[in-house]
């Protein structure tokens, strides 16, 4: 049975207008698989939303048996409250959503067939990306361009969260608990059976998005330094690079001045070499202050998040984190009741 069930995990922070817009289309896709023989249910996470998006959650999973609901305890980011809904689902496959509409529900029936086909890994590739700016659009082809050489991991470019995951991916997943989480990468480094589905991405259905450019900006710096050490190897080369021309400069105005009796040159020449030399070293700890600030919060081990509240479908008798709705409550691995979901 747990071959043929499906659950549709959407991570919200402040969706207030766009779940109500959104769960429609999500509960036709159910209807049309629950004819062809598979078991959706669909499992909203609040990542800490300050807008009312519980309360319109909570609207659309008492009109909706097939609706589980998750609440963390504030606002961990989206990498995190995808985790959590992740780790919930430990019976059949998991499809990725986001709550804003951009990556069509309808085509989550292509991505199912992929599965049945027996693909772990069937992730949508964007063709376009339509409502957004071209400077996002500019700098998001260019980070997975870079991200793609740098790191040893596969990326696939333009391939966002919109994904399939099957039940051994997700058993894989489970075990990568790192605090700094950067899910595309994840979901390449695990590996196992993978294909694309192209698909163009559409307009916000409503409100704005999240991810500002400094948001963009952390994300991306995440990326790069948890899956490549290609920074603090420039660094290195960067630094051996100026030495040698350090060495070298040093070598000509003492040979000029043995030779020809010139003065070393004076103030300006040395506070540039002094600025440069300076400027050098503090790039180079930053980038080392970057991977150990990660060592420092791994070596913490603080639960990646905790949960506020639970509630399962009342499809099933399905249980979710120790605890009943409204209970605080750990969940990390060890916070979850062992081969239960929704």
């Amino acid at each position: 049975m747990s071959a043929r069930q499906l659950t549709i995990v959407v991570a919200a922070f402040n969706e207030a207008g766009a779940l109500p817009l959104l769960h429609p289309r999500i509960a036709g896709v159910m209807d049309g698989l629950a004819a062809d023989g598979i078991e959706a249910r669909t499992l909203y996470v609040d990542d800490g939303s300050s807008d009312g998006t519980w309360e319109v959650m909570q609207g659309i999973a008492a009109g909706d048996a097939r609706v589980a609901l998750l609440r963390l305890s504030r606002n961990f980011g989206k990498e995190i409250a995808l985790t959590a809904g992740l780790d919930l689902v430990t019976t059949g496959a998991a499809m990725i959503l986001d709550a804003d509409g951009q990556d069509p529900p309808e085509l989550i029936p292509q991505f199912v067939a992929r599965w049945l086909e027996g693909f772990d890994d069937v992730h949508g590739t964007r063709l376009s990306r339509d409502g957004e700016s071209w400077l996002k659009r500019g700098t998001a082809h260019l980070f997975y361009r870079v991200i793609q050489r740098l790191a040893k991991t596969p990326v696939p470019a333009d391939t966002g969260d919109y994904r399939l995951l099957s039940e051994r991916a997700l058993d894989a997943l489970r075990q990568l608990r790192e605090r700094h989480r950067f899910m595309k990468g994840l979901f390449g480094w695990i590996g196992f059976n993978r294909v694309a589905i192209p698909y163009a991405r559409e307009r916000r259905v409503a409100g704005r998005t999240k991810f500002g450019f400094w948001r963009l900006w952390n994300f991306a710096l995440d990326g790069v330094t948890s899956f490549s050490t290609a920074p603090l190897r420039l660094a290195t080369y960067v630094g051996v690079f100026t030495a040698c021309g350090a060495f070298a400069f040093a070598l000509y105005v003492v040979g000029k001045a043995m030779l020809y009796g010139d003065r070393v040159a004076g103030w300006p020449t040395m506070m540039t070499v002094i600025l440069f030399l300076g400027g050098v070293q503090l790039i180079a700890l930053g980038l080392i202050g970057e991977y150990l600030g990660r060592l420092y919060e791994e070596a913490k081990q603080r639960p990646l998040y905790l949960v506020d509240t639970w509630r399962a479908p009342a499809v099933a008798d399905s249980a979710g984190p120790t605890g009943t709705g409204g209970d605080r409550h750990h969940a990390d691995r060890s916070g979850f009741v062992a081969g239960q979901g929704p």
